[in-house]
């Protein structure tokens, strides 16, 4: 996800924080991420359909349903994920994006290009998962 787009620029701190550059360039890398993992789905339900069509021994069969098993939990999380993705874009669109739902200050830059869909500050997402654990320990 560290990739520059193809004309070299990356977002920085000497610029106006989501000024409609750094937008752009966000938009663009979250498409492009959604892409690709609708595309690496495809793939997994192209050799899921032809591994049914080749199973006949019940072994590979019990083999093939764990496999199974797994990828679907794989997708549900790229459902998921899918679904994180659009609702970045659609920040994007409201102008909201790449600022902190706890505190409404600006994300870093740095934590963005690495999780583009970060609805959170550092420090908030810290407190957070301190409260999650508090709540867990309880």
């Amino acid at each position: 996800m560290g990739i520059q787009s193809s004309d070299g620029y990356r977002p920085s701190d000497d610029e106006p924080f989501m000024n409609p550059v750094q937008k752009e360039y966000f938009r663009k890398k979250l498409l492009r991420w959604r892409d690709d993992i609708l595309r690496d789905s495809q793939e997994t339900i192209k050799t899921m359909q032809s591994e049914t069509e080749r199973l006949a021994d019940l072994a590979d069969r019990a083999s093939t349903e764990t496999d199974r098993a797994l990828e679907l939990r794989t997708r549900d999380r790229q459902r998921k994920l899918i679904a994180k993705i659009d609702a970045a874009l659609q920040r994007i669109e409201d102008d909201t994006y790449g600022y902190c739902e706890d505190t409404g200050d600006p994300i870093s830059l740095n934590r963005l290009e690495a999780r583009p869909i970060a609805t959170l500050s550092v420090e908030a997402q810290e407190r957070h998962e301190r409260r999650e654990k508090s709540y867990r320990d309880d």
